[in-house]
């Protein structure tokens, strides 16, 4: 896990400006809710190799050869050597960006406000449809022989969340699920299973009695055979939430990132791996954090989370 010391030390605080919930580290003169680019040109980064991550979701040695030719396309518009970095936790990631080491990365929908808050990072795009739709359902299973066949069956059960910090596996359950009457961690036991494939995997061996996951994570997992729908039973579904945002650190060239952009907006999922693993998805749509993160951030809000480096831990 990312120490305090770690990230004490990732920057210096800067004099008194606008910045929003954003880290003493950081400016946001413009109020658009993400780090400004440094007003000194000298911090400007333009680095040779970029250094690229995807969420630590699912097993990153996955999704190194299905981003290969993503890799490729951005290394190709960009002019610049790209390296793929496997990132084992939210918070590595996010101290990874803040210090420097990493400049474009994935970030799970529940992270990436500490990643724009903590690690300066800035959302441009999300995966989506060619027609512009885009998002996830948070969906709620069990196993097909349990007795738990609507939400308020989750009382006194032994229930699977992901992380604190995710969306769709702590965050929506805790904000959304009083609402239909279950409290979580009250009403059933809360078990952190570490990712959303986990909690599945645990719902189909019955380790645990139920898991709230994202639709997105385990359409992939069905689709890779790693279980069989027919072991499992949705009890319930939220409308949809932004999906994984990309983003770039805030202190790079601005002519490095209109490249970084445009190898995003440009590059075409068909026929492609990474188009093979996300079905559905053709292309990368501009979006904006202020925007298209607004229900994220209320739904962290209901929970009373602050975007701070222990919260994050």
């Amino acid at each position: 896990m990312t120490s305090v010391l770690a990230f004490a030390a990732s920057g210096k605080v800067l004099a008194d400006c606008e910045r929003g919930a954003l880290d003493t580290i950081y400016c946001d003169e413009n109020g658009d809710m993400v780090a400004d680019l440094p007003a000194d040109e000298s911090q400007w980064q333009d680095p040779n190799t970029l250094i690229f991550a995807y969420t630590p979701v699912e097993d990153p040695a996955i999704y190194s050869d299905i981003w290969q030719p993503f890799i490729d396309h951005l290394s190709e518009v960009t002019g610049r050597n790209v390296r793929f970095f496997a990132v084992q936790s939210n918070s590595a990631q996010v101290e990874a960006m803040r210090s420097g080491r990493l400049h474009i990365a994935g970030f799970s929908t529940g992270p990436t406000p500490f990643a724009v808050n903590l690690a300066g990072a800035v959302p441009f795009a999300l995966m989506g449809s060619d027609s512009g739709q885009f998002g996830y359902t948070l969906q709620v299973y069990t196993h097909v022989d349990s007795d738990i066949h609507e939400m308020a069956d989750l009382v006194g059960k032994r229930v699977a969340h992901t992380s604190p910090t995710s969306n769709s596996g702590n965050q929506a359950p805790q904000a959304l699920f009083p609402e239909l009457g279950i409290m979580p961690g009250e009403d059933y036991e809360v078990t952190f299973s570490g990712s959303h494939d986990q909690s599945m995997l645990g719902v189909v061996a019955r380790d645990y009695d139920a898991a709230p996951v994202a639709s997105e994570v385990v359409e992939r997992m069905a689709a890779r055979g790693l279980y069989d729908e027919e072991d499992v039973r949705l009890i319930w579904e939220s409308d949809r939430f932004p999906t994984t945002s990309y983003n770039h650190a805030h202190n790079l060239h601005p002519d490095l990132v209109e490249k970084i952009r445009e190898a995003f907006y440009t590059f075409e999922f068909a026929g492609t791996a990474l188009g093979e693993e996300f079905e559905g998805v053709e292309t990368f749509i501009p979006i904006n954090y202020q925007d298209n993160w607004r229900v994220i951030r209320t739904i962290q809000e209901a929970n009373g989370v602050r975007y701070t480096r222990d919260n994050l831990e």
